[in-house]
């Protein structure tokens, strides 16, 4: 048996023609004499990231490997948080926006912080060159597998017998769920559906992607005595909703009644997970999981074989699946949340966004002006107890005559930017604050409407 060079800084055991030997492969690591790792190729890389790494821009900000390097400088400068500037980010703008439109999942920064070691990947030039993987998928076989053990943990769906598919984040998976549930070469195409407020997306790509297949008829609830028509109908159930949190079930029933369950948010940090969900179809992202938006990378449960073959043709021949540098990354970050069993990632989650509820109410309920939406605690089969709320967003509501437009009410009255209830196909009485960005935006956030409720006339005493 002979030992060759892998090319990675480790070995394989091959047999003695130089074949690999995949029945008694083995993994080496190189050593120097003391017992110190012999690191060749890696260590420019090692190097260069936790030197930008350390750069602390005043604890307001954050450098970035791939971030913008000027005249003068021999690294990447730091990119502040909103309101925070200048070179190092410790100007404060006091005057400036409270920044509470966006979904950037932000909270879980310190996370990853704390546990950077074991979360920090390099990948090599060479890494996974070729079009797909050694069985010709193009998705990885271990990354699946790391899939259905959370789900198994966390115990918020079921994948016994389904299919998994990997898209770029959920956003591509929504549409791929559309196509692949509607009919081909129907004199009727599908009606696409969602209960208000729903997100926006739903419609938007269903009108941008539009196909003789299907197109979206608005809410769910004008279908309600019409869903045995013959026509298909493709409802979006979200669970929990975006923008109010409520843990939605479908509305329409019938045999020609499809569902696409959207679980962008079924994760223990947001809300408590009463049973694993069963849907047909169910749409998960690592964004609103781990926090990782910027990777990019969702996957899809499902049920039936047929419905999964077409998503599976529609995203390799839109873009010949998920990066694979995407993929490796997630299964990193996955080992990481699975080695504790959840327990670090979840708790860590769970309390930020249930101490940011509590502030948040507490706040508000001073008001005679704003209202929030109304979430009853749940039993948790994961933490096993009753859990406190912890919404992903304060869907804020202005309960005056004349505040018709909230939106407009806390930009002009707080320096204050939400998202408006419009968006969500809902009333601008309504507007979306967002509680997941980072702690700088919601502690601006926090303190812009303390400082408006403040000035109330007679404001409720607690």
């Amino acid at each position: 048996m002979v030992v060759n060079d892998a090319g990675d800084g480790s070995n394989v055991v091959v047999g003695g023609d130089g074949d690999l030997d995949c029945s008694k492969l083995v993994w080496f690591k190189f050593y120097k004499e003391g017992g110190e790792r012999n690191l060749s190729w890696s260590q420019i890389a090692a190097t260069e990231a936790e030197t930008v790494a350390a750069i602390s821009c005043s604890g307001h900000g954050r450098a970035f490997l791939d971030g913008l390097v000027l005249d003068g400088t021999e690294g990447p400068v730091c990119e502040c948080n909103t309101c925070y500037g200048g070179p190092d980010c410790s100007h404060f703008f006091p005057d400036c926006f409270a920044d509470a439109d966006g979904g950037d999942p932000l909270f879980l920064e310190p996370f990853w912080m704390q546990h950077a070691a074991s979360s920090a990947l390099l990948v090599a030039g060479w890494h996974r060159m070729s079009y797909s993987y050694s069985d010709q998928s193009s998705m990885s076989e271990e990354l699946e597998r790391h899939i259905r053990k959370l789900h198994a943990i966390v115990g918020n769906a079921a994948t016994d017998g389904r299919y998994i598919v990997f898209g770029a984040g959920s956003t591509q998976l929504l549409n791929a769920a559309v196509r692949a549930l509607s009919p081909e070469n129907s004199s009727s195409p599908a009606r696409v559906v969602a209960s208000i407020p729903f997100y926006p997306v739903y419609e938007l790509q269903t009108d941008i992607f539009r196909s003789v297949d299907f197109n979206f008829q608005g809410d769910t609830s004008l279908w309600k005595n019409n869903s045995d028509t013959g026509t298909e109908i493709i409802e979006f159930v979200t669970t929990p909703n975006n923008p109010d949190g409520q843990l939605n079930k479908g509305v329409l029933h019938g045999p020609n009644v499809k569902a696409i369950h959207d679980h962008a948010y079924y994760w223990p940090h947001f809300t408590a997970i009463p049973a694993p969900a069963h849907g047909d179809l169910m749409i998960f992202t690592l964004s609103k999981f781990t926090g990782h938006a910027g990777s990019r990378f969702g996957w899809a449960i499902i049920k039936d074989e047929v419905i999964y073959q077409r998503m599976l043709t529609f995203l390799q021949l839109n873009t010949m699946g998920v990066s694979r540098d995407t993929q490796l990354r997630t299964l990193k970050l996955l080992k990481v949340v699975l080695a504790g069993g959840g327990r670090d990632l979840f708790e860590f989650g769970h309390e930020t966004m249930r101490k940011r509820w509590e502030k948040l109410n507490k706040v508000i309920s001073m008001s005679k002006r704003f209202s929030l939406q109304k979430i009853a605690p749940k039993y948790c089969i994961y933490f096993q107890k009753i859990r406190g709320v912890s919404p992903a967003y304060g869907w804020l509501k202005c309960e005056k005559e004349e505040d018709k437009n909230c939106f407009a009410v806390l930009q002009t009255a707080a320096n204050i930017t939400g998202r408006q209830g419009s968006v969500f196909y809902a009333e601008d009485r309504y507007v979306r604050l967002s509680l997941i960005r980072r702690q700088d935006d919601f502690d601006l956030l926090l303190q812009k409407l303390n400082e408006l409720i403040t000035g109330e006339e007679g404001p409720k005493t607690m």
